[in-house]
């Protein structure tokens, strides 16, 4: 989906029609990668990130991973099982009370209001998804839970993890950040993100 850019004000009070939930899980850490060293950036960049969607968010939920992070937000146990994105997806999606669930990966470099502004604003489908050169960032999307929820739920029990199989059976707008009005020093933001590919569950590779 493409279009102009979205005119977005800071909101008078938080948003309270959108449920914004942060997925701590470890799946979004390179391969071989010593896990000691992320320890202390994860936690000031995913506290700071914490924070922020608390300032806009009536609901925040804080799903799965190891993390003890300082903020506002109700913390949400994953089903059992190993380090999963869409673990975390139908976690958030189960304990959300809002039909529509903004989902944010704890850990991008780059973490501001305008862009969740902008994607709360964008017209609703089953997903909302933003896109960069290289696709689909899933962790960075506004998920509607009637629809979404059952699906992915099915999904994780068939064990079928792949995210973007799981976007493609929903009714997906997909929204680059020039549509969101955003410019090419926003594409930090998916630094750690991860793609579909790289969203499996650890245990599976």
């Amino acid at each position: 989906m493409s279009g102009s850019p979205i005119e977005r004000q800071p909101p008078q009070s938080r948003i309270g029609n959108v449920a914004a939930a942060i997925a701590l899980g470890d799946w979004s850490r390179p391969a071989g990668e010593d896990k000691a060293k992320f320890g202390k950036s994860d936690h000031e960049r995913s506290s700071r990130n914490l924070r922020l969607l608390g300032r806009l968010f009536d609901e925040t939920l804080i799903v799965g991973g190891p993390l003890e992070i300082k903020g506002p937000g109700r913390h949400v146990a994953d089903r059992e099982g190993p380090s999963c994105a869409l673990r975390d997806i139908v976690a958030a999606l189960e304990a959300a009370s809002k039909d529509r669930v903004i989902m944010v990966a704890a850990e991008l470099a780059l973490f501001e209001a305008d862009w969740l502004l902008a994607l709360t604003a964008w017209p609703e489908a089953d997903a909302v998804v933003l896109v960069d050169d290289e696709g689909e960032v899933p962790l960075i999307a506004i998920y509607r839970r009637e629809v979404c929820l059952g699906i992915a739920r099915r999904r994780l029990d068939s064990n079928e993890l792949s995210l973007g199989e799981f976007l493609a059976e929903l009714d997906a707008a997909r929204v680059t950040l020039a549509a969101l009005g955003l410019g090419a020093s926003h594409s930090a933001l998916f630094v750690t993100a991860g793609k579909p590919h790289e969203l499996d569950c650890l245990g599976d590779h």
